[in-house]
């Protein structure tokens, strides 16, 4: 019934719990997950995830926020994108959030390392999880200057965790990428992201959980996992005037378009 489009089941926190966890999605109806990866190192497990069980599947990329690690190569991109069960370059894109006295103009290895997931999803033809934090305007110009503007041969995508503004959704959406809710949207300060997720059209919108980070409410501040995603569901429910069956339903058909999976 419901699909969490982004989690981390690799991260120690999760991993250890697994077993309890699957348990707790059974229970909870959540019959799909993305596992996100966010090293080149941490591919191995993440990979591992997906091969493991029918009901996970993975993705392949470096995270912008990660320093000190491998950096990815078009080619190593491109195969391990290639892989059985990967259906997803990222998690990629900007982030300026944490710049440790450094200038924007100093972020140039980030901005290049978005380029080269984007080359090769557009060589893989497979979606982009896109992050963006304090960065939209050189996130949204750089994928137009990379050629994804919802044209044919673009790869398209998912602008994750949505914490951005209206416009900036709008254009992602122009762009033709889908738009991922986390328990964000359940936070009480987060009003101008349930003004977002009422206008993001229902062909276009995911959920998620991006744990074990931002749990939602009433579990915020808690180790998140991906039997909490119903309440994100029924908070876009909520802000939609929709029952929370149709934002399940409409958010699993829309996972399955992007990623190119069926339901279980």
């Amino acid at each position: 019934m419901f699909t969490d489009s982004h989690c981390h089941l690799a991260f120690p926190e999760l991993t250890e719990s697994l077993d309890a966890i699957r348990q707790a999605m059974a229970e909870a109806q959540v019959t799909r997950a993305l596992c996100i990866c966010t090293t080149l190192e941490e591919f191995p497990q993440v990979h591992g995830l997906a091969l493991q069980y029918p009901n996970f599947w993975a993705s392949a990329g470096v995270h912008p926020d990660n320093e000190g690690v491998t950096e990815p190569s078009l080619q190593e991109l491109i195969r391990l994108g290639s892989l059985p069960k990967v259906v997803a370059v990222g998690e990629t894109g900007l982030d300026y959030f944490r710049l440790n006295g450094r200038s924007i103009a100093d972020m140039e290895w980030q901005r290049e390392r978005f380029r080269v997931h984007i080359r090769a999803a557009r060589h893989l033809q497979k979606p982009l999880v896109i992050h963006t934090r304090n960065s939209s305007s050189d996130t949204l110009a750089i994928l137009r200057e990379e050629g994804e503007t919802g044209a044919v041969g673009s790869a398209g995508g998912v602008f994750h965790c949505f914490t951005e503004s209206m416009e900036v959704a709008r254009q992602a959406l122009d762009l033709g990428f889908y738009i991922s809710f986390s328990g964000i949207v359940t936070f009480k300060t987060a009003q101008d992201i349930r003004d977002v997720a009422a206008m993001v059209p229902l062909d276009r919108v995911l959920i998620e959980t991006d744990s074990p980070y931002l749990a939602p409410v009433p579990f915020r501040g808690k180790t998140n996992n991906p039997s909490y995603v119903p309440l994100v569901a029924k908070q876009l429910a909520a802000v939609r005037g929709q029952s929370v069956e149709a934002i399940a339903q409409a958010s699993s058909d829309n996972f399955s378009r992007l990623f190119g999976v069926a339901d279980t």
